[in-house]
């Protein structure tokens, strides 16, 4: 934690002084050592670059909350990397499966 002390002219001349520091003689405000890099993730969560970014991370996530709780992939039951990688590639199927089944019109039915 760095501590930030304003120079006692700065204040001295300042008409908030008495709501600010009335019992100091300058303010002392504490600051972290990586709110530099908190301010510029702040200022990049602004653009619209970000916003973008965020929706398309959203479509992800709700399709990885879809393998965890719809096909129950909360848990992998194959042991080792290939195994782990076998039954994702599996599940990512049956999912891509599902969603190019939606995208094919139901076949409409004629009465006579």
């Amino acid at each position: 934690m760095i501590r930030y002390r304003a120079s006692k002219l700065d204040c001295d001349g300042c008409s908030l002084k008495p709501q600010c520091c009335p019992n100091t003689p300058a303010r002392k405000i504490p600051r972290s050592i990586h709110e530099g890099a908190r301010d510029m993730a702040r200022e990049i969560a602004k653009t619209d670059a970000y916003a973008a970014s965020r929706r398309e991370r959203k479509k992800v996530e709700m399709l990885f909350a879809h393998l965890k709780r719809i096909l129950r992939l909360d848990r992998l039951r194959l042991r080792g990397p290939c195994g782990a990688r076998d039954e994702f590639l599996l599940a990512a199927t049956a999912q891509n499966l599902r969603k190019l089944a939606k995208l094919v019109p139901a076949p409409t039915t004629v009465r006579i």
